[in-house]
């Protein structure tokens, strides 16, 4: 059985989400916003086996580096986006006023229909390109992980390095079906957890 938790982390306060299974205690963190002591709570026991980054923004993956570390965790990210890691461009850390930019190596790229095997289930990867180019969400059971693609009365702006209106129209398009049989977490707003 999956099992799910929200929390808001980081100077953007960007939803970070730990996927549990319940059987195994294997865990998933999608997004890594901070490196603080809650954030290594929110995580707490669990054997935490990825970080699923569903996209380079800095706001989504300030802490990384470090929980990565710290948990043993395998960073996962878009091929798209892996450069992202170190240019500070590309990630936006430069363009906002922020503290020293936290580099890391992704340790498995991601692209369109991949699997992540967690527990007993499987994590499915949906590009959802637009946001970035290597935005992509993730479903696991009856959750849908979206990211920056969608959030709480919006969706991912496209004016930073990369992004593109036309695709994330079609990203839309192609995870609308998906948000009306799935459980939909966003990478902003308010955190609603439904079983």
């Amino acid at each position: 059985m999956i099992k799910v938790k929200c929390g808001s982390f980081g100077t953007l306060a960007a939803n970070n989400y730990l996927i549990i299974d319940s059987e195994t205690n294997e865990s998933a963190l999608v997004d890594c916003s901070s490196d603080s002591s809650d954030m290594i709570s929110f995580i707490g026991d669990t054997d935490l086996k990825y970080i699923l980054l569903t996209h380079g923004h800095f706001d989504h993956c300030d802490g990384v580096r470090d929980i990565a570390k710290l948990k043993g965790a395998e960073i996962v990210i878009s091929s798209y986006d892996s450069s992202m890691s170190r240019d500070t461009t590309l990630n936006v850390s430069r363009l906002i006023s922020r503290g020293e930019w936290k580099e890391y190596t992704p340790d498995i790229t991601i692209d369109d229909g991949d699997y992540l095997t967690l527990g007993k289930e499987e994590i499915k990867v949906i590009a959802t390109p637009g946001h970035t180019p290597g935005s992509v969400c993730y479903i696991i059971g009856n959750h849908l992980f979206t990211g920056d693609t969608v959030m709480v009365g919006g969706v991912g702006r496209t004016d930073f390095p990369g992004g593109n209106q036309d695709q994330l129209i079609e990203s839309l398009n192609k995870i609308m079906p998906l948000t009306k049989e799935n459980n939909v977490y966003p990478g902003h707003g308010t955190c609603v957890i439904r079983d």
